[in-house]
């Protein structure tokens, strides 16, 4: 997730050098498993939170990072006990724990979501209206793309929302797997401040079907 270029920006106390140096040491350390070499902007933040449920109450983040869309959906209303943020890379989990004490942090693995919401007590009020996601699903294979949405989609409510951003041309999951998902996509916002730009994309279930498991041995 990328930081913007815009000066007020720089002034965000996302951006300021302890979490920026923690964010590119974590990337040093793995850079296949974090998307990119700066937390996200708050132009980015603010495209995301737009495309929520106007009514969304219960959120899910996947890929927490440094907290720039965990701050965005408190600022925006949501309550911290309805806001569950579930972050693999253990410093970055540990940074965010500190930070929202009060909000639902998970160190977990996103393709394990609904185990992972069901046993920390996220799913006992009920499934959540909106997953956004920071992670990388552009670099991801086939299978964990549909290990990801299965599990996020089983978090939420009918006509929940995954939103999810990419610094692609295109949706970062293809019409092929959408189709065997049962899923439907349309393009969201653009963010044009952050460095690469990023495009948000929303999906959400086929009216005319549900969200099923696909085989995908041996695809990539």
């Amino acid at each position: 997730m990328t930081q913007p270029t815009r000066p007020e920006d720089h002034q965000h106390a996302d951006s300021g050098p302890p979490v920026a140096w923690t964010f590119f040491r974590q990337w040093l350390k793995n850079p296949l498993g974090i998307a990119a070499l700066s937390p996200s902007g708050r132009q980015l933040a603010r495209q995301m939170i737009v495309e929520l449920p106007h009514d969304a109450r219960r959120v899910i983040e996947l890929g927490g990072g440094t907290g720039v869309f965990t701050r965005a959906l408190l600022g925006h209303g949501i309550a911290r006990k309805d806001l569950m943020v579930l972050e693999l890379n253990e410093a970055l989990y540990q940074h965010l724990r500190t930070r929202f004490p009060e909000v639902h942090v998970v160190c977990g693995d996103a393709r394990e979501l609904k185990s992972i919401a069901s046993k920390n007590g996220f799913l006992d009020d009920g499934l959540a209206d909106a997953v956004i996601s920071g992670l990388g699903l552009l670099s991801m294979s086939k299978r964990t793309q549909s290990e990801i949405l299965l599990a996020a989609f089983g978090t939420l409510k009918t006509e929940g929302r995954f939103i999810q951003f990419t610094y692609g041309p295109k949706s970062p999951v293809s019409q092929e797997l959408l189709a065997e998902l049962g899923l439907s996509v349309r393009r969201g916002g653009f963010a044009w401040w952050n460095v690469p730009p990023a495009s948000v994309y929303v999906y959400t279930r086929s009216r005319s079907r549900s969200v099923h498991a696909v085989r995908t041995e041996g695809k990539t």
